[in-house]
């Protein structure tokens, strides 16, 4: 059954007057999930559509600008759709279905629910216009480089695409490396074996790790091998194949480093390079290869570059405000 047959079945939408409208939902689940605990979805999306609304039954009555109340369907429309491909409605979900105007949330939407990534522990789509691009290019390329601030979901997304790989045995092997510079430490003198030196590098990919699959089964890949932890360092000299590999904050690295990490490639591999220009720990600051790097490959078809900016950020909204504020004053400075 198609995704328009699926909507027409389950939300019937009725026109009362001018500037109310009655919105019907026959699925149970899908409706609780949409209205959230203690009706908290629905009250933030009444709230940032500038509507009112009377949730009773199945029914949720709307009323308020025109403008509004179809903003609020087209946000009920995708929320909706949300659930039919993941059977869970999530908070970031409420702000997401009414980020844009309608016309330009019903392109994003298409292109979001097609960049779908199926996980054990819950389903991933693609939260902006290049949330899409970066997903796809992370399926279709054997090269990735994608650059941007906190929050855009450069490391989360690679990390989805590649244990979902090695869930379905179409690669062997996942390989997360980070340059370990930001303590001012050399890994020699950390304590513990070369897991524990690395680990708290590392961290940020563990938490994807263990949200999107569960700590048990990663921890297993772990042990197995089949999820091995490197520093950038030891990559050198090696051959990847049949693998998925990602080099995390790699504006902490310097060009030959990146150079180095990006000719490991070997047969049926993706590399991804993920950085954050602005963000660097290097004392030197200008040995950073990132944006370098991203210059030198950007005339290379087989290799994709993705970056992002404030308006991609999905963490907590204030996110992007701080990241915008710290970009007006360094313009600022340099002005």
């Amino acid at each position: 059954m198609s995704e328009i047959s699926k909507l027409d079945q389950n939300l019937c939408i009725k026109k009362i007057d001018n500037e109310t409208i009655n919105i019907q939902i026959n699925n149970n689940e899908m409706l609780m999930s949409i209205v959230g605990e203690f009706d908290q979805n629905l009250k933030h999306l009444t709230k940032i559509t500038k509507t009112n609304t009377f949730f009773r039954g199945n029914s949720i009555t709307c009323k308020g600008k025109k403008e509004n109340t179809n903003l609020f369907i087209e946000a009920i429309k995708f929320l909706v759709n949300k659930f039919f491909l993941t059977q869970i409605i999530e908070k970031e979900d409420i702000l997401l279905s009414v980020k844009n105007n309608k016309a330009q949330m019903e392109e994003s939407n298409v292109k979001s629910f097609k960049q779908l990534i199926k996980t054990p522990r819950k389903s991933v789509i693609a939260r902006s216009e290049k949330q899409s691009e970066y997903i796809k290019a992370l399926k279709e390329n054997d090269i990735v480089i994608s650059l941007g601030p906190a929050g855009t979901g450069k490391s989360f997304l690679a990390v989805s695409v590649a244990v979902t790989l090695l869930m379905e045995k179409k690669i062997d092997r996942v390989i997360l490396s980070r340059p370990a510079v930001e303590a001012g430490e050399k890994l020699g003198f950390l304590p513990g074996d070369m897991k524990e030196k690395v680990d708290p590098y590392l961290r940020p990919l563990y938490d994807a790790l263990y949200e999107l699959f569960g700590m048990d089964k990663i921890d297993k890949k772990i042990e197995s091998g089949e999820i091995e932890i490197a520093p950038l360092a030891f990559m050198r000299g090696r051959t990847l194949k049949n693998c998925f590999a990602i080099l995390d904050e790699a504006q902490n690295a310097t060009e030959t480093q990146i150079k180095m990490f990006l000719t490991r490639i070997g047969e049926n591999s993706k590399l991804v390079v993920n950085g954050d220009p602005s963000q660097i720990d290097l004392i030197n600051k200008s040995q950073s290869g990132l944006v370098k790097s991203k210059n030198i490959l950007k005339f290379l078809k087989e290799i994709s570059i993705i970056e992002f900016d404030h308006n991609d950020v999905v963490r907590h909204p204030l996110v992007s405000k701080i990241i915008r504020a710290y970009q007006k004053k360094s313009t600022d400075d340099q002005d």
